[in-house]
């Protein structure tokens, strides 16, 4: 930890000191100043409360970008260079996502010391959710309903997008894990090259634990996973990485942010992952009135103006729902016991995200909320 006035979103509902030092004025400046479209660096204005990186918004005169800064066991150069075209294929598309510049090597993203930067021209628009936690639903329906529409715009877009898979497995949505007919065995074969996944789950009988947990919902759904078309998803649509006209009911969405999470995977992957970010209050999972249906309906909908959903579709999305948070929890898991080693917060990513969400769908709430959307159907 890092012993600063700075704070972040922690694992639960607290804030806490972050993991990755704050970006610094002097760093910041030598940074840009290797940018030829930056004329000048100004003050920092904001310092993001995410806690698995450090980024903040900088003056620089005439306008202010974002700044971001990776440690390098987490995103290299080559690896934030695929999200980085996947930005550009979309913005190319018509998606309001912000460009990344340049540096004057016509490099998007740059390795310096043991982290790894990148610079984001401004979002468009006002970042109405920027200090809402992850894992916060959205009560505000028409927002919800606008979201779920710029979803299906998005993975419109993407079609005809072909690169191949991220070449990390750290804090990246991907999905190969429950749709393999034998979710055991493909952690398994996976554990040869992910050292610090394999040392965490080597202290436990994972095979069980996790067996355990998938075994209510995995069965019946990882022939019709494997079955969906392979698209490159978003991987983290919470309505904190949106920004928008305005705070009202009328407001419409006017960016697209933080593709950090963005993997080859499939469409409904990423509309399970939106109600799950913004349907279910998991920070405060024992309340009655967790699960916000409601949203998770708005979303439906909204996505439903712009790309079909069949009746085999929805249930579908029902039944994977309590699976979507599966091979993320586990790289959370990796990165906490690997890269920051944490123990205490791999642990939490092990029992609390990875069991304890699946296991809350199995409860009246976590049932009542499925209920809910297989009757859209």
């Amino acid at each position: 930890m890092n012993d600063t006035g700075h704070r972040v979103h922690g694992l639960t509902a607290d804030d806490v000191p972050p993991d990755w030092p704050p970006l610094a004025a002097t760093e910041v400046a030598a940074l840009l100043a290797r940018y030829p479209s930056v004329r000048s660096t100004g003050a920092i204005v904001w310092h993001s409360p995410r806690p698995l990186s450090a980024a903040a918004l900088v003056d620089t005169g005439d306008r202010r970008v974002f700044v971001k800064r990776h440690h390098h066991r987490l995103r290299t150069p080559d690896t934030l260079a695929e999200e980085h075209a996947y930005m550009a294929w979309l913005r190319a598309s018509g998606i309001p996502v912000p460009a990344v510049l340049a540096d004057a090597t016509g490099r998007t993203a740059v390795a310096q010391d043991e982290w790894t930067y990148e610079v984001h021209a401004p979002a468009a628009g006002i970042d109405v959710y920027r200090e809402t936690t992850s894992w916060t639903p959205l009560p505000d329906l028409a927002h919800a309903h606008a979201a779920g529409a710029m979803l299906a715009r998005l993975h419109g877009a993407a079609e005809g997008y072909a690169a191949r898979q991220r070449d990390t497995h750290l804090l990246v949505a991907r999905s190969e894990i429950i749709e393999a007919a034998d979710a055991l065995a493909a952690i398994a074969a996976q554990l040869p090259v992910r050292r610090g996944l394999a040392d965490y789950l080597g202290q436990r009988d994972w095979r069980s634990e996790i067996g355990e947990t998938l075994a209510p919902f995995h069965p019946r759904v990882h022939t019709r996973l494997a079955a969906q078309p392979r698209l490159w998803t978003h991987g983290d649509w919470h309505v904190s990485n949106l920004c928008w006209s305005g705070a009202g009911a009328a407001a419409s969405i006017t960016a697209v942010l933080d593709f950090g999470l963005a993997a080859r995977t499939f469409a409904l992957f990423d509309l399970a992952t939106a109600i799950e970010r913004n349907a279910i209050a998991w920070l405060e999972i024992d309340r009655v009135d967790a699960a916000h249906p409601g949203t998770a309906r708005a979303l439906i909908a909204g996505y439903r103006e712009r790309r079909p959903l069949s009746a085999a579709d929805v249930h579908l999305l029902a039944d994977l729902l309590p699976l979507v948070h599966v091979d993320f929890a586990l790289s959370e898991v990796e990165y906490f016991a690997a890269v920051t080693r944490s123990p205490a917060n791999a642990d939490v990513a092990y029992h609390t995200f990875l069991r304890g969400h699946a296991a809350w769908f199995a409860t009246s709430p976590g049932r009542a909320l499925l209920d809910a959307i297989r009757a859209l159907a």
